[in-house]
């Protein structure tokens, strides 16, 4: 297992993702039975999301937490959007209604129809709910979740100006001792062009987050899908910084931003789709092999996650760690 020392932590290259599956608690066991496993194999870092199964993942999480000792694990979740509690017993829009409504957390105006919420005060309310859900005192990354939902409906001045709202709030959790550290997990805001109207400029927001806090302020993580058919963090020069074009992982990289990326094996899609010349370039024979080598050889590229609700799962993937990453000079090979 290969570690990367970032900001007084060792994450490990691989991480547990914990978004797909039912609400069963059959679900909730294996996934805590996947981490425990992931941690006896040298795998110390889980993310997760309030609205992961509605709520469940957290909580699957904390009970894994609870077992293995909270210091073990380098624990990652996200407010954004606007969950329901599967264990609350109600109807979700009576939850909705009691919950966030009539308590003034949500302005319905300002939701957008997939149920994306920034405001302070909601986010402020998803962070406590989810150090409650963890059974935990502190997080060690919270994500703002899809931020460039809001660039759908929102002017991108106001949106910027809402983040560095939030990135206050999350500065105060820092000197609470209730946070280590804050970021962005996107989706489309840094793949994109900067032509486009979910594009989300890293610079910018370090300098938003650099306005807040300081020098030493603890906006130092991004997460953002990257895999065998999704590469435009590696590929496309879409942020300029000290007016040079670069990707998204060069600049995480001048910053001195870690990266997570998400969607390792392409949420299944690469199973059964990777030509035989790319097994052969890594050596490997399986297709989900290949696409974790993939990633895992890329530049820039600290942690990836991979979605892990079944030990089986965990057991099959963790052993491409047996192999060394391709070179960088190998890896660019693919690319010319």
């Amino acid at each position: 297992m290969i570690y990367k020392e970032f900001m007084g932590m060792k994450l490990s290259e691989m991480g547990v993702g914990t978004y797909l599956g039912d609400l069963s608690p059959e679900t909730s066991k294996r996934y805590e039975e996947t981490i425990k496993l992931a941690f006896s194999r040298g795998i110390n870092v889980v993310d997760t999301a309030i609205n992961y199964r509605y709520m469940l993942s957290e909580r699957a999480v904390g009970n894994a937490l609870r077992e293995l000792g909270r210091e073990k694990l380098i624990v990652s979740t996200k407010g954004g959007y606007i969950p329901y509690d599967a264990q609350s017993g109600k109807d979700p829009r009576e939850y909705f209604e009691e919950t966030f409504i009539r308590t003034g957390l949500v302005e319905p105006s300002r939701m957008t129809p997939n149920g994306h919420y920034l405001g302070r005060e909601f986010i402020d309310w998803s962070f406590e709910t989810s150090l409650k859900n963890l059974r935990t005192s502190y997080v060690d990354v919270y994500f703002i979740h899809n931020p460039e939902e809001q660039l759908l409906y929102r002017d991108k001045e106001e949106f910027y100006e809402t983040l560095g709202e939030l990135f206050e709030l999350l500065e105060k959790k820092v000197k609470e001792g209730k946070l280590r550290y804050y970021g962005l997990a996107t989706w489309n805001a840094f793949r994109l062009t900067p032509a486009s109207r979910q594009h989300i400029s890293l610079p910018r927001v370090w300098e938003i987050a650099r306005s807040v806090g300081g020098e030493g302020h603890h906006f130092r993580f991004i997460q953002l899908p990257y895999n065998l058919g999704m590469t435009e963090a590696f590929r496309l020069k879409n942020q300029e910084l000290g007016g040079e074009r670069l990707s998204t992982l060069e600049t995480a990289k001048r910053l001195g931003i870690y990266v997570y990326t998400s969607a390792t094996l392409y949420q299944g899609n690469v199973i059964g789709r990777v030509h035989p010349k790319l097994k052969e370039f890594f050596s490997t024979e399986s297709d989900v092999h290949t696409a974790i080598q993939f990633v895992r050889s890329t530049p820039g590229v600290g942690t990836y996650l991979i979605g892990m609700s079944k030990p089986e799962h965990l057991e099959e993937n963790v052993k491409v760690l047996e192999r060394e990453p391709v070179r960088e000079e190998e890896f660019l090979k693919l690319f010319e």
